[in-house]
């Protein structure tokens, strides 16, 4: 099949496929939440118009102060970025030509951009007979020689936590080794900051965080994520960024939503409670389910040989499901859904029921 890399894009995958689109789509292939963004976006957007006739601050604030303020560092150890994907572009132009481990499954713009910089990429393969259990003896000997080594926490797609501590303890032997660990932070507000590295900052000098703007906030148009680090490494990537990378709408309003705590609980509750139905339900109908801790989670069906015809009955009724034929190890044998709205999470448990029994 001629797929995507992405999900979030039900359109394309159709035109891709030569398929055409059913009127109504249920589209679980993006793992933004349904509620929208915050309210505030509502009541102040005639406000925030006036912003589209002055250029940006280059620094991106009041953005990076804001962020600054949340996580407790200073400016200096923030750089805003035209989503979390442009700084990963900024990480493999830092890797350019140097040998760097990653953790697979993982998202297909880490080795993209450095294969694109050149970059020597070392694959450390989570596997599915081990429900994706990080190996953190082999991770360990794989940073040795490594310029950097790439985590995903939590894990997309499989939506593992990796624990605080193991982290540490990964941080730590790349310091041994000379080697700075990145860590993607990009789901980490659906479980709380407690959970983030951000706060290892400084005692680990190798440590690199990036963080997202646009799933907890639901607001994946304006393309705002960020990266977390000392003000050494973090001048080093935003060197040869481009001047006003992040628009004034996105500064604006990714600075205000440091402030909604009311509404990451929502978010936060909601999402648990969909994850917890869903999971249930699909290991009831003899699915296997990986053990999110997120907005998402993966799932093998009974028969993992029946996967591509029922990718293609579920598109054919308007159910986008995230394929998994661009995560390695996962072959297009699992497929990842995020949670949406308790009316869309019942149609799409009604129609996999259906399928099961009938398919």
């Amino acid at each position: 099949m001629n797929l995507p890399n992405h999900g979030a894009n039900p359109t394309r995958l159709y035109k891709q496929l030569k398929m055409e689109p059913p009127k109504r789509l249920l589209d679980f292939s993006e793992n933004v939440h349904p509620f929208g963004p915050p309210a505030f976006l509502d009541e102040l957007w005639w406000d925030l118009r006036e912003l589209v006739s002055h250029y940006p601050d280059p620094d991106a604030e009041p953005f990076r102060s804001a962020a600054a303020v949340f996580h407790e560092v200073a400016p200096q150890q923030i750089a805003a970025g035209n989503g979390a994907a442009e700084v990963f572009t900024w990480l493999a132009r830092r890797y350019r030509e140097k040998r760097v481990a990653l953790i697979e499954p993982a998202f297909s713009e880490y080795r993209i951009t450095l294969e694109a910089e050149n970059a020597e990429v070392v694959a450390i393969q989570l596997k599915a007979e081990t429900n994706w259990k990080l190996p953190i003896a082999e991770i360990i000997k794989t940073v040795e020689g490594c310029t950097a080594l790439y985590i995903c926490n939590p894990h997309n797609p499989t939506g593992l936590l990796v624990s605080k501590e193991e982290i540490m303890q990964i941080a730590e032997a790349c310091r041994k080794a000379g080697c700075e660990l990145v860590v993607d932070e990009a789901f980490i507000d659906f479980i709380g900051e407690e959970h983030s590295v951000v706060s290892c900052l400084k005692e680990f000098q190798n440590l690199i965080v990036v963080r997202s703007m646009t799933k907890m906030y639901a607001i994946p148009g304006l393309r705002l994520g960020y990266v977390l680090g000392s003000p050494a490494i973090i001048a080093a990537l935003k060197n040869g960024a481009a001047h006003w990378n992040v628009n004034g709408l996105s500064a604006q309003i990714g600075a205000r939503c440091f402030r909604e705590v009311q509404y990451r609980k929502q978010i936060i509750r909601s999402a648990k409670e969909e994850r917890l139905e869903m999971t249930g339900f699909l290991r009831g109908n003899g699915c296997t389910v990986t053990d999110s801790a997120v907005n998402f989670l993966s799932f093998q069906l009974p028969d993992p040989e029946q996967s591509d015809r029922f990718f293609d009955d579920m598109l054919k009724i308007g159910i986008v499901l995230r394929h998994t034929k661009s995560f390695q190890g996962m072959d297009g044998q699992w497929f990842r859904i995020g949670m949406k709205s308790a009316d869309h999470m019942k149609r799409l448990k009604g129609e996999i029921a259906k399928w099961l029994t009938e398919g």
